[in-house]
């Protein structure tokens, strides 16, 4: 999912999608999850040349993925979605609301305060495997700070998110998006597993994982991992406030009064937890800046104001 704030920052995008020739690409990649710039062609009947020129408009507004394959015939371009869902925000909080102020931050995927996972499980890196796959202990080692990727199918992981919050300020809302995919690659219903979230030991809910769009390559991803499982997920995005807990805009729990946001210690805890159930057994695993298909880690984006009777 991607978030647009406001006209101004959204106009490449509203550009991109300003044609109906581009609208159908969207429309051709979304129901067939990839396609080669032949077969676009083809379905528009449009020669290359005018397909590849609307193509790269979509690319350069962060709508479209353009990997090249190599095969004995030669090499194709290949066309995928990047933005499974856009979110167009007319009058973002920041603008509107200049009592409130922000405060962002991002944890790295590898810098857990808790854990407990069972096999099958993993870490990677920007170089290789981090400890042995399919060992638990692994997640204990201290070269894990460096992992880019992880994974596992039964079990938890959770954050501490750095609270550097001001004192005598009250969160008003609470935005945390991160990259995410089922952990395994065969059949779909053998694939997925519930994923649940928590804040401070509070369930918000839960999404069904699945697999990764298709089999190309992430962006991101290094060389060295040339599985099919794991290349790349989907950008999801949390949305907390007092009105509900929202997952890609749509509300899977009731909202979180002001004392939820923080627990009784000062910290913001956020716990990964994978449930197998009926035979969805497929875990997840979630991705740093240096795997998958977005550069970036959990990134999390705290909308705060003084509490009443508080000077800001």
């Amino acid at each position: 999912m991607r978030q647009v704030n406001g006209f101004d920052s959204g106009l490449e995008v509203f550009h991109a999608l300003g044609s109906d020739v581009r609208m159908r690409i969207v429309q051709l990649l979304a129901e067939n999850e990839r396609m080669n710039m032949n077969e676009l062609a083809s379905a528009l009947g449009l020669t290359n040349g005018a397909v590849t020129a609307h193509v790269k408009k979509l690319e350069e507004a962060g709508i479209v993925s353009v990997t090249a394959s190599h095969s004995g015939k030669g090499t194709q371009k290949i066309c995928s979605l990047l933005v499974d869902q856009l979110l167009f925000n007319a009058n973002p909080e920041e603008e509107v609301r200049s009592n409130f102020k922000i405060y962002e931050t991002q944890t790295d995927i590898g810098y857990y305060s808790d854990y407990q996972v069972k096999q099958p499980c993993g870490l990677a890196g920007a170089d290789g495997l981090i400890g042995t796959e399919d060992d638990p202990r692994s997640f204990a080692f201290s070269e894990r700070i460096g992992a880019e990727m992880l994974w596992f199918h039964d079990g938890y992981i959770e954050y501490r998110i750095p609270n550097l919050l001001p004192a005598h300020q009250r969160i008003v809302q609470m935005t945390i998006d991160f990259e995410i995919s089922s952990a395994d690659h065969g059949m779909v219903d053998d694939s997925q597993s519930d994923v649940v979230f928590y804040l401070n030991g509070r369930k918000l809910g839960s999404w069904l994982s699945v697999l990764s769009p298709d089999n190309a390559h992430g962006i991101y991803t290094p060389l060295w991992w040339n599985r099919p499982e794991r290349q790349r997920g989907f950008l999801k995005m949390l949305v907390l406030n007092e009105m509900g807990v929202f997952l890609d805009g749509a509300k899977i729990s009731e909202g979180l009064p002001q004392s939820e946001f923080i627990d009784e210690a000062g910290d913001i805890r956020l716990r990964f937890e994978a449930r197998p159930l009926d035979g969805h057994n497929g875990g997840f695993a979630i991705y740093g800046g240096g795997f998958g298909n977005y550069k970036q880690n959990i990134h999390v984006r705290v909308h705060y104001m003084p509490e009443e009777g508080a000077d800001g």
